[in-house]
């Protein structure tokens, strides 16, 4: 982003207090990361990770494992660009690539957050429908005006605490798969030793679960994250963004993996809930995180399947804004426009005009009859196709000296990056081919 004016409350020309050797607090870094870590755990997210759990049960714990360290990667050379480079994740790609690569990846990303925004309201609207007697459309609306309200209203700083809080509901699946008392031996057999059925069934499954974990509004609000952060600390212009120490680096990648492991950590407990309950039942087939909160409670009790429709609402409250923020990101970086939360709604009717339509459109989808969360698991197979292009376009950004200068990933950085893109293809061709034969 370049030169600035019309800063909302919280950002100025002098830098916010920061440690000893110019570094944001620890305590506001790891807030950073834990709620991009949240964010990764959407309602959408936890639909799939609940049907994954429904389908194959506890022997497919080894996923969560397996995702962390590509969790990690992708999500950190995100955040790299966006605190390196200064610039958000596709106003970075704007500058380093042609039009007629650039205005595709735009267009999927866009129309996947709507579609991510549309899913999660819905998501939201059906698990609070099992709490209170109101018609879900209502409950839908009225979330999305709340939640659009904050973001025109409220300041970054303020949208950060209150996100950092909602993360935390996240726990409630650690306490549900608790009550559904597991078998210890079960678990530890599913975590340490893979199954893998060679099915079109289970590699739909496989991808989903990489798309969901691996989703491409995460790198663009990380990125665009680390950026809002800079600005929040008083480094409002481009060249007093440009740069990072190493030092700076280190403690990104520690912030970063501190977000991917309680993502991660959530991701395990929702596939061991639904796995020791619903599929040990025979209920192998889930289309919703709602319907799997419902299905919990004469497993696991009531309280497990409140705690499993909380956990939605409030992670819902979270991924929402990030999504249709995400989107308004998206599309100004991508027409080489600005936008920042820093911004006021006045000063950038661009960007919060973005969000707002995004909004409304997530909205409609779910007016219109369309229920976004019956395709949930195709929406991560979708997602799923994307991530290794974007994987791949991230990988050749962080190793390019005019936008990274000195900080090019080093030896384990590019070993780790590289393998989880071949992964990644190779899983999408992999279904692809089961697909075919």
């Amino acid at each position: 982003m370049a030169d600035r004016a019309g800063q909302r409350p919280g950002a100025s020309d002098a830098p916010a207090e920061q440690d000893r050797d110019g570094r944001r607090p620890i305590l506001q870094s790891l807030g950073a990361g834990i709620v991009t870590g949240a964010a990764d755990d959407d309602p959408s997210a936890i639909g799939t990770y609940a049907s994954a759990g429904a389908r194959f049960g506890p022997a497919i714990l080894w996923l969560a494992p397996l995702l962390l360290p590509m969790m990690f990667v992708s999500v950190y050379l995100s955040a790299k660009i966006g605190q390196v480079y200064g610039r958000g994740l596709f106003a970075c790609i704007r500058d380093q690539f042609p039009r007629w690569l650039l205005y595709p990846i735009v267009t999927i990303a866009f129309t996947g957050n709507i579609i991510e925004a549309a899913a999660d309201l819905g998501g939201v609207g059906a698990a609070l429908n099992l709490l209170l007697p109101v018609p879900t459309p209502l409950i839908v609306a009225g979330a999305a005006a709340l939640i659009f309200g904050l973001q025109l209203l409220g300041s970054y700083p303020l949208i950060r605490a209150i996100f950092r809080w909602l993360a935390l509901v996240l726990f409630a699946y650690v306490v549900a798969a608790i009550l559904a008392r597991p078998d210890l031996g079960t678990v530890l057999r599913g975590t340490f030793v893979p199954h893998i059925p060679f099915t079109a069934d289970f590699l739909s499954i496989l991808v989903a679960c990489i798309g969901t974990s691996l989703s491409a509004y995460v790198y663009t609000w990380q990125s665009n994250q680390e950026v809002e952060e800079q600005i929040c600390e008083g480094r409002i212009r481009l060249w007093q963004r440009k740069g990072a120490s190493k030092r700076q680096l280190q403690r990104t990648q520690r912030n970063v993996l501190t977000g991917m492991i309680f993502s991660n950590l959530i991701l395990y407990f929702i596939i061991l809930a639904t796995g020791v309950t619903l599929h040990r039942s025979g209920q192998t087939a889930v289309d919703t995180a709602a319907q799997a909160a419902q299905a919990l409670a004469p497993l696991a009790g009531s309280a497990a399947s409140l705690l499993f429709a909380a956990g939605v609402v409030g992670v819902g409250f979270l991924a929402v804004p990030v999504m249709t923020t995400g989107a308004a990101y998206d599309l100004v970086q991508g027409i080489g426009r600005q936008g920042s939360l820093h911004d006021k709604p006045r000063d950038n009717p661009v960007f919060y005009g973005t969000i707002a339509a995004v909004t409304l459109l997530a909205v409609g989808l779910n007016f219109l009859g369309f229920n976004p969360m019956r395709a949930l698991v195709w929406s991560g197979i979708v997602q799923g196709f994307t991530v290794p292009p974007l994987l791949l376009l991230m990988m050749i950004l962080t190793n390019r000296k005019q936008v990274v200068g000195a900080r090019r990933n080093g030896r384990w950085t590019n070993a780790l990056g590289w393998t989880t893109t071949f992964v990644t293809f190779a899983a999408t061709g992999a279904l692809v081919v089961s697909w075919l034969g």
